[in-house]
This record gives C-alpha cells, sequence and structure tokens, in this order.
C-alpha cells in the first residue's frame, strides 16, 4: 500500500479562540513499538478539545500536541509489536492526541473494528464517550442490572451513551437536561424520567421518583455547584463518578455527613492520562459487553452533526454553544 509523505491537519499555533485554529501540511506521525497507523476517514469532536485548544487542557507527555482523542478509518501501516490488526482493516480508536488530521498514530490496545454494518461517522462516534462511560459508571462505579442511575449532562455525547448502556444492560435511567427538547430525547433513549434542570431541582425529582431512597449511581460532570445536591440524592452505598467541572471543581459549605451516614462512595476520572494498559482493558470490556449490543442495534451513537474536515471551527462553536444533542463528527475525504 502507497502511503503519502504528508498530511494535512489542524494545527493551534497558539491557544485561544476558533479562529486559532488552521489547516497545515506536515509529515506524518513516526509509528512507537505497538502502535498502528490509521488512514482518518472521520473524527469526532469532544468538550476536551475545545478546553485544549483554549489552553486548559494540555496533552499529556508524549502525547500528539494536535488535537483529537477518537478517530475512524482504515489501518495503512502496524508498528513494531502491533497485533491483532493487519493492514486494511476498519477500526476505531481512542487516539492520545493527533486525531485532527489525515493520519494518526494510535496504541493498538486502544482499536476495536468497526462494528458490522458501521461506516466511519458512526464508528469516529463511539471511542471517547464509550470509553469513559464503561470506564466511570461500570468499571469504577460498578452499575449493576436492577440498581438505579442519575446520568447529569443526558443530551450530551457522554449522557447519550451512558443512558443507553445503563438502559440495556438492565438498569434503571433519570437524567438532566436544560430544555424540553433535549429532555424528550434522553426519554426517548431509554431515561424513566429526564428532569429539566432549568425548572426544576433534581434532587427532589430523584428523591420523589425513589420513595426517598435515592440512586444507586451519579454521573457528574458538572462538578462543585451539583456536590450537595449529588450526595442528598445518592442511596445507601450510593456511588458518586465525577467526569468534569462545567461547575466548577471548589465546593463551598457542603455537608459531607452523608458520606459517612450513607456509606457514599465519591470517585472521579480522567481518561487521557490513564495507563496504556488501563486502557488496553477499557477497550476488552467493550470489545465483550458492549459491541454485541451495538451490532444488535440495542445502542447507537446519537449524532446530531457531520460537517467537513475544512469546517472544524464550525464545529467547535456548535460545542461551545451547547445546544446540540449527542455527537459532533467531521468528516476526510479521501484521495
Amino acid at each position: 500500500m502507497t502511503i503519502s509523505t504528508g498530511m494535512t491537519y489542524v494545527d493551534l499555533p497558539s491557544p485561544g479562540g476558533t479562529e486559532n485554529m488552521v489547516l497545515a501540511r506536515g509529515p506524518l506521525p513516526q509509528l512507537r513499538p505497538g502502535e498502528i497507523l490509521i488512514r482518518v476517514e472521520a473524527f469526532g469532536v469532544n468538550r476536551p478539545d475545545v478546553l485544549q485548544r483554549k489552553g486548559d487542557y494540555p496533552p499529556p507527555p508524549g502525547a500528539s500536541p494536535i488535537l483529537g482523542l477518537e478517530v475512524a478509518g482504515e489501518i495503512v501501516e502496524l508498528g513494531e509489536g502491533a497485533a491483532g490488526f493487519s493492514v486494511g482493516d476498519r477500526v476505531c480508536a481512542l487516539a492520545n492526541g493527533g486525531g485532527y488530521a489525515e493520519f494518526c498514530a494510535v496504541p493498538a490496545t486502544q482499536a476495536l473494528a468497526w462494528p458490522k454494518g458501521y461506516d466511519a461517522v458512526k464508528a469516529a462516534a463511539l471511542p471517547e464517550t464509550f470509553f469513559t462511560v464503561w470506564a466511570n459508571v461500570f468499571d469504577m462505579a460498578g452499575l449493576k442490572a436492577g440498581e438505579t442511575i442519575l446520568v447529569h449532562g443526558g443530551s450530551s455525547g457522554i449522557g447519550t451513551t451512558a443512558i443507553q448502556l445503563a438502559k440495556a444492560l438492565g438498569a434503571e435511567v433519570f437524567a438532566t437536561a436544560g430544555s424540553a427538547a433535549k429532555c424528550t430525547a434522553c426519554e426517548t433513549l431509554g431515561a424513566k424520567r429526564a428532569i429539566n434542570y432549568r425548572e426544576e431541582d433534581f434532587k427532589t425529582v430523584v428523591l420523589e421518583a425513589t420513595g426517598s431512597r435515592g440512586v444507586d449511581v451519579i454521573l457528574d460532570m458538572v462538578g462543585g455547584r451539583y456536590f450537595g445536591r449529588n450526595l442528598a440524592s445518592l442511596a445507601r452505598n450510593g456511588r458518586l463518578s465525577i467526569i468534569g467541572f462545567l461547575g466548577g471543581a471548589r465546593v463551598e459549605d457542603a455537608n459531607i455527613a452523608a458520606i459517612l451516614t450513607k456509606r457514599l462512595h465519591v470517585m472521579g476520572s480522567a481518561l487521557r492520562p490513564r495507563t496504556a494498559e488501563e486502557k488496553r482493558a477499557i477497550r476488552d470490556g467493550l470489545a465483550a459487553r458492549v459491541w454485541p449490543l451495538l451490532e444488535a442495534g440495542d445502542v447507537a451513537p446519537v449524532i446530531h452533526a457531520v460537517l467537513p474536515f475544512e469546517e472544524i471551527a464550525d464545529a467547535h462553536r456548535l460545542m461551545e454553544e451547547g445546544d446540540h444533542i449527542g455527537k459532533i463528527v467531521m468528516t476526510i475525504a479521501g484521495d
């Protein structure tokens, strides 16, 4: 297979607004042992990309400085020791950076074959949100069939994924969202009750709906502003999984007595700093438990918009406006 000697990518000469992202030409990434080189056909846009663009989420040591954390496309080269795939395979992958480009190098252990019947756009909408939800809701918080979960930001890419996976694996789901349309979308995806946080207090609704018991798990991307009400909304032995701080990272005047009296577990994690082995374990869990659900049609990515590579600034503006439901995906035209 003939591989180009150069590629187009989204350059960010300095942090700032969407206008700071420009298309540029540069060399292909150099493969490290265990990596695969993917000719990118589509990639997802995620909130961490926006934070990195602004200078608030720098890439970890050794990661590509190019934006982008998930891609889908065709394998064109295998690095030394890369196993499980062949040149020509169509895969989607969690990238450690470098996804906003025509070619992206990723560890083979962070890649999965496209689910049967999927194209590049649908496959590109999977890695970041599905890795995040599986790691935080099922691995760390241990959500089980028969339990209840409250998903904040239910209409986001993370939220729409969490609602569907929790419902498909036997949990009862509550969600919060910021408009009637978003709440309707959450309930269509499987939430028993979606709460418009602009009009109702989620703690009051959850406690009333559960007979004052509370929910077993909360997936929270809001952070400080919700902390006290989250504790009050949890059942005995409940688990609060924090994955973001859209509402601030500091907590003031919170009564933490509920952590003791209800034996609560408060945890949190970011996906990008996890080790290669940790990401491999998440990948293996998805392959065993989630890919069959995708192939059966029981779960599917919710895609709000599909835009061409050249409109990356528009995609970031769309993300920041916050009116989208589900994922924003970019496509790259082939040679």
